[in-house]
């Protein structure tokens, strides 16, 4: 039995990784066919189903932060999982606007799966691709910007990898432009309708490079 997940329903061996719990909810009624409820422990929602294309699928919720993320992709290690991609958000440091994606080369350090970060970078070719910085405090412009050379900010990529490295899961990570300086917010609707869509792509993504 994994030290924090409780799982109610078998787990998938391949997982789409999302902060949010309702997010990951989101999803599964997005993407799955009858998903059912395979995690509840600690309000980290997880669900397992069929995709349209007839594949097993995992999506789980990893909260908020570094550590919570690096536990999660612990105990699925422990389940079974073996490949998995973080559907996330970031903030962006540059040139990336509200609603880019951002597929990260490395954050902190940490590297995604290469094989896994090529094939997602194929079937999102309008997607960018660079370095990540994940902050342990909400980012601030003011203090964070000059002393980071990355593309985007976020709170748990670069934990999610070292995890994942750690326990034999090849992980990639593509992040939702939610935030940047001077122009606010992705509004809430946008932001769930890109969630839908590049979930959706890298549900196909799971089940035609297996």
């Amino acid at each position: 039995m994994p030290a924090r997940l409780r799982p109610t329903a078998p787990i998938a061996a391949d997982a789409i990784l999302v902060g949010d719990p309702g997010r990951a909810l989101m999803l599964a009624q997005e993407l799955l066919e009858q998903p059912k409820m395979s995690n509840h422990a600690r309000g980290l929602w997880g669900y397992t189903g069929v995709t349209a294309t007839g594949d097993e699928l995992t999506i789980q919720a990893t909260g908020m932060g570094g550590p919570s993320a690096a536990v999660v992709v612990a105990d699925l290690a422990e389940l079974g999982v073996r490949r998995a991609i973080r559907v996330g958000t970031c903030a962006s440091l540059g040139d990336l606007e509200l609603g880019d994606l951002l597929i990260v080369a490395e954050a902190n350090g940490q590297r995604p799966e290469r094989d896994l970060t090529e094939t997602l970078t194929a079937v999102l070719p309008g997607a960018h691709r660079g370095p990540v910085v994940s902050l342990d405090t909400l980012y601030r412009p003011e203090r964070d910007m000059p002393s980071v050379l990355a593309e985007g900010a976020d709170m748990q990529t670069a934990g999610l990898l070292a995890s994942a490295a750690e326990h034999g899961v090849a992980a990639a990570a593509v992040l939702i432009v939610f935030e940047k300086s001077g122009a606010g917010q992705l509004p809430d609707e946008e932001l769930a309708e890109a969630a839908k869509r590049t979930g959706s792509t890298v549900a196909t993504l799971f089940s035609t490079s297996g």
